[in-house]
């Protein structure tokens, strides 16, 4: 009787050491219950278990006893406290392995943000302040504030920033996303000042920059960039003013999408109808296109330009060709 009873048991047990050999074979070869890519967030900390709970509530995991059979796994292989933190796209209808793999193997989602050719610090600012994917710590600081936060204290913080487009993971706080823009910016620059040619007027790299600012407003057809800069390079060696509207609108407060001649004669620091030079800080961030143009200005002999109206520009040497390049394209003349 007891041989009987011992051996029935046995068979039971095999049996559902079977069944349940089969069920975890089910499990590992079938694909997880989502249908569509999920996005998922572990924040640091997170233990596997409480990973689990998280995934079955996204609908990744179906049942509880699935749970159990990826938290065996992630067991068994070492891998269940080698989860990165982040954010992670998982795939539709992946299988039970490559789930874990994807969370150990730190391939978090990323994340981008825009930077535009030609926007001023204010427009980098609303846009960072509007992502809701990086972490926030400088919103309602000031300009000053804001450049002593990225370890630059007393710098004007216009110019300063690379225009790209970067990616970045879930959480990553707006200085250190300014931080690798300005990086970006500054380390281009020093290269690009190294690299310089000889007709360059500017005297330093920030002089550069500046120029670079003006010519990246003045014009976005690739092909001009270079004579506007000769342009204005040429009006720089020999004293005249560089008369540039960019440079007054930006002096402007409350613009309003016109320039007036009241605006032309109201001297600001940035108005180069009124005064000499350079203006003192750039009035934009510019492209890598700008700046080498700054810095490889195109020869020639004009010292005008005036807009045709479609984006590209008529560029003369006198005034009086100035003039009549005026009345035929601004004023409607013949």
């Amino acid at each position: 009787m007891f041989k009987r009873i011992l051996g029935l048991t046995g068979l039971i047990i095999i049996f559902l050491v079977a069944c349940l050999g089969a069920d975890v074979a089910r499990f590992f070869t079938t694909p997880l219950a989502n249908s569509q890519p999920q996005l998922v967030e572990v924040t640091p900390g997170t233990t596997f278990r409480a990973l689990m709970h998280q995934l079955s509530d996204a609908r990744v995991i179906r049942k509880s006893r699935d749970e159990r059979y990826l938290s065996w796994y992630a067991q068994l292989t070492g891998k269940a406290t080698q989860v990165k933190s982040g954010e992670y796209l998982i795939p539709a209808r992946q299988r039970p392995a490559q789930l874990v793999s994807l969370l150990v193997s730190g391939k978090i989602r990323q994340h981008r943000l825009t930077i535009v050719e030609g926007w001023r610090f204010a427009q980098i600012m609303q846009k960072v302040e509007g992502d809701d994917a990086l972490k926030h710590t400088l919103s309602g600081k000031s300009d000053a504030q804001i450049m002593a936060a990225l370890g630059h204290p007393g710098e004007k913080p216009e110019g300063r920033f690379m225009p790209d487009t970067y990616m970045f993971p879930r959480g990553l706080s707006d200085v250190a996303f300014l931080k690798r823009a300005y990086n970006a910016m500054s380390d281009f620059l020093d290269q690009a000042w190294q690299a310089r040619g000889q007709n360059t007027a500017v005297e330093s790299p920030y002089q550069a920059l500046i120029l670079a600012s003006i010519v990246e407003k003045e014009t976005a057809v690739s092909a001009e960039r270079g004579r506007v800069a000769g342009v204005y390079t040429r009006r720089l060696e020999k004293g005249m003013r560089l008369q540039s509207d960019p440079t007054v609108i930006y002096g402007i407060p409350n613009y309003d999408g016109n320039i007036h001649k009241s605006d032309l004669e109201r001297d600001t620091p940035y108005n180069t109808y009124t005064r000499a030079g350079l203006p003192p800080t750039p009035i934009a961030s510019p492209s890598r296109a700008s700046i080498r143009a700054a810095l490889h200005p195109k020869p020639g002999t004009a010292l005008y330009f005036v807009s045709r109206g479609d984006g590209t520009h008529v560029f003369s040497d006198t005034l009086s060709e100035q003039n009549q390049a005026v009345r035929r394209y601004q004023l409607g003349g013949s």
